[in-house]
């Protein structure tokens, strides 16, 4: 593939809670591009499935129900803090599909093989558009493995805990280390060693370690990266 100055299709993997949506997000922003975080696919179909009070259990019905929606991703048309805009059947539902219940079992709709095998065939369309950044755990590996370029965002597992736990307490809330960190590494564990589309770096992405840096620090080098040829 020919590459381009800045690339067209990005791609930024890596662990939970590494920051890839902030990253991704700030560097879309910085380049004009669209801002696709694929995790929010899952939560369109959770949205669609509790519109018609679908049974979540029923993994063929919810692999169906994800092979026919008609769901797209497009840059943000009202500057109300939404990163895009996610239209199903033509309707803009960027914040109804943010609700409690679909929070509440999004995880169970993501887990099936069938409903993530017809998302990955949509977010490779959405992708191939190009002016794109694109968020995820298997983007680089398995969606656009032909990106122009590829960033695995890593930190250790003890750093993503004691930033998630203190972007609790900046909030707030109430936050235990101890329990993040063992959620975190439980979480890794699950994501590296599933059968389909493991968490792992593509053989050329250009792994970014975050551990001693912060984000700003980040999204310079990623920003850098998008203005030199690899």
């Amino acid at each position: 593939m020919t590459k381009t100055t800045p690339p067209s299709i990005i791609t930024l993997d890596g662990p939970a809670a590494s920051g890839k949506s902030t990253i991704g997000r700030k560097l879309a922003d910085a380049l004009g591009y669209l801002f696709f975080d694929t995790g929010i696919m899952y939560r369109a179909v959770t949205w669609i499935a509790l519109q018609f009070d679908m049974d979540l259990r029923d993994e063929d019905a919810i692999t169906e129900l994800a092979q026919n929606a008609q769901i797209d991703i497009h840059p943000p048309s009202v500057g109300d803090g939404r990163a895009c805009d996610v239209i199903i059947a033509g309707r803009d539902v960027t914040w109804e599909m943010r609700s409690g219940d679909v929070d509440a079992n999004v995880s169970v709709v993501s887990a099936y093989a069938g409903v993530r095998k017809a998302l990955s065939e949509r977010q490779r369309q959405i992708g191939r558009r190009g002016r794109i950044v694109m968020v995820g755990r298997d983007i680089g590996t398995v969606i656009l493995p032909e990106a122009d370029l590829k960033i695995y965002l890593d930190a250790s597992a003890e750093e993503r805990a004691r930033r998630r736990y203190e972007e609790i307490i900046a909030r707030g809330g109430q936050a235990d280390y101890d329990e993040i960190l063992n959620k975190m590494i439980e979480r890794d564990r699950f994501d590296s060693t599933r059968a389909i589309a493991p968490l792992r770096p593509a053989d050329d992405a250009v792994i970014i370690d975050s551990d001693k840096m912060n984000a700003e620090q980040v999204f310079e080098r990623a920003l850098e990266l998008c203005n030199q040829d690899l």
